[in-house]
């Protein structure tokens, strides 16, 4: 458990870096929002973290397109019908989350990176809309739930306190690669090489 909880944990935070460098726009402002949340203190700590409410909508979004179990294994609990075929009780079944999270149905630009739709919404990942379900939902959802939001909040609070970024020679953010790699965890296919400017307020 504390292997699949880091590793996709991990995946999470590199997943929503890459997509706010390849969003300037994004980037900036989710780091003004933690340097005036933590700018009086001078330091960043779990205390004040419910108050990043950009930058929880930053998370959401790449959840939303990046979710760190692409595909979720479950198993009928009874016979039912869907869209006409008959699916028997115990048969395995694969819940595709990346697809959902893309649905032109359910989200509108669905391919764009936009945290602004999970302002002021009412949308979360716990698993009561099943049009975003990253853990899961229902009794098989992902126990670990509670356990990664803070686990990828942290991290990625201290990075946009405590640095500027900027990309190698050659490298910008309309060139970035955002390839995903096929596995159990869907990881970025190239390594992600940025370039951190310590920040003094």
């Amino acid at each position: 458990m504390i292997i699949g909880g880091s590793d996709t944990s991990l995946t999470s935070i590199e997943w929503t870096f890459s997509e706010m460098l390849k969003n300037p726009r994004i980037l900036e402002r989710a780091q003004e929002e933690v340097r005036q949340a933590f700018g009086s203190r001078g330091y960043v700590d779990e205390k004040d973290l419910q108050e990043l409410k950009y930058l929880k909508a930053v998370i959401k979004e790449t959840f939303r397109l990046h979710p760190p179990i692409p595909l979720l294994l479950r198993e009928c609990a009874e016979t039912c019908e869907i869209n006409g075929y008959t699916i028997p009780a115990g048969t395995q079944v694969f819940v595709n989350v990346w697809a959902i999270g893309r649905d032109q149905r359910y989200w509108n630009e669905a391919d764009k990176f936009s945290p602004e739709r999970f302002l002021d919404s009412p949308i979360d990942y716990q698993g009561s809309n099943f049009d975003f379900i990253p853990f899961g939902a229902g009794k098989r959802m992902c126990p670990g739930a509670l356990f990664a939001t803070p686990t990828i909040e942290l991290p990625l609070a201290q990075m946009l306190y405590y640095f500027d970024w900027q990309f190698p020679s050659g490298t910008s953010h309309e060139n970035l690669d955002m390839t995903e790699a096929f596995g159990n965890a869907a990881k970025r296919k190239s390594e992600l090489l940025i370039i951190p400017i310590p920040y003094n307020p």
